[in-house]
């Protein structure tokens, strides 16, 4: 377990909406909540900012988080992110937001609280790119979509 700074930005955070953690020993994500003070209607197809009401540090130039979205509430509600992942850099220390977008046709009440989208902290490598003439070969080589056959 890594300690991550956070700030809170909006007092509801650790009030009423629970400070973020894994909600399971085997949790990859922490649930990302809405922290708005009224509910929000998100009519369909439509995108709203929700904001999370806390800012990180990740500070460690090897790690990055990733704001997916919640898995039932994409593929039961059709609610998604509007970037469909979101990237957290390690040297972003603003408050995070989430672009839920409403892809159904049907409207979405977002409720405070409402656990909207959900964050996994990953490890990064950095690429130094070496221009080359050719490259080894490998087994695959150029070949691209549906190569590999469908079964």
């Amino acid at each position: 377990m890594k300690d991550i700074e956070i700030k809170i930005i909006n007092p509801l955070m650790g009030e009423s909406i629970p400070i973020p953690k894994y909600e399971t020993k085997g949790s990859a994500g922490i649930d990302l909540r809405a922290c708005i003070k009224e509910k929000v209607l998100l009519k369909a197809g439509t995108t709203f900012m929700v904001p999370i009401g806390f800012a990180m540090y990740l500070e460690d130039p090897n790690l990055a988080a990733l704001v997916v979205p919640r898995s039932g509430l994409g593929s039961k509600k059709g609610i998604v992110l509007g970037n469909l992942v979101g990237l957290i850099d390690s040297d972003y220390q603003g408050e995070l937001m989430v672009p839920a977008w409403n892809r159904s046709n049907k409207d979405f009440e977002i409720n405070p609280g409402d656990r909207i989208a959900q964050m996994i902290i990953v490890p990064v490598v950095q690429a130094k790119f070496k221009i080359v003439e050719n490259f080894k070969e490998s087994e695959r080589g150029e070949k691209g979509f549906g190569s590999s056959g469908l079964n």
